[in-house]
């Protein structure tokens, strides 16, 4: 199953539940959500490879010898304003699809690569992700979405405390989200979004996620 017919299929929310921003925006064909999920993704795959800045929006950090960070993105403010036209809560710029984000948008912040590079993203950026959660004491439930069991719930409190106010904050800034809608969204879709794409019991592989997407 490719990335975005997980998404896609997600956008009904659990047992036909809408979750909050899962409706399109502006015709682009992505919800709020949706852009808030690949933002962070995109987001943590810059940022472990040291191309993304210290902070989400904040001062670029030297990239080595290829130049600044801001040429390869800069921080999630920056990517997100990439993927959406550089204005907070609009749209893709000229209604562009999930599709054309990810073998675009996405390899384009890596440097310009082509559309092989969006694997490097996605793996990357789950790797990175599940590290964050780790490092911050919900590891337990970061690897239940992982495993092939049953997936753990996260409150929407924990995930504040697993993401940092500073990266919520920027997501519902850019994406038009009110800030509790994003983070009971976020809190119902990335531990199934996690879990659908690691349906191996572990990270994929760049090679394996180039071909989801």
């Amino acid at each position: 199953m490719g990335l975005m017919d997980i998404l896609n299929g997600m956008q009904a929310g659990p047992r036909g539940r809408p979750q909050p921003g899962a409706t399109t925006s502006g015709g682009g064909g992505m919800s709020p959500l949706t852009m808030a999920l690949i933002g962070l993704l995109a987001y943590k795959a810059l940022k472990g490879s040291g191309r993304a800045s210290a902070a989400p929006g904040g001062p670029a950090i030297p990239a080595g010898p290829t130049g600044p960070a801001s040429q390869a993105g800069g921080g999630l403010g920056d990517i997100l304003g990439g993927l959406l036209g550089g204005k907070p809560g609009a749209a893709p710029p000229g209604g562009a699809n999930l599709n054309d984000l990810l073998k675009g948008g996405l390899g384009g912040l890596l440097g310009g690569a082509q559309g092989g590079q969006a694997g490097t993203v996605l793996s990357s950026g789950l790797d990175n992700l599940i590290k964050q959660f780790q490092e911050n004491g919900y590891g337990r439930a970061a690897q239940s979405w992982v495993g092939t069991g049953p997936n753990e719930d996260i409150a929407p409190k924990d995930l504040e405390d697993a993401l940092g106010s500073g990266t919520l904050d920027t997501l519902a800034r850019h994406t038009g989200m009110n800030r509790g809608d994003l983070l009971e969204g976020l809190s119902q879709q990335l531990p199934e979004l996690i879990d659908k794409l690691t349906p191996h019991g572990r990270v994929p592989t760049s090679q394996e996620a180039a071909r989801m997407v």
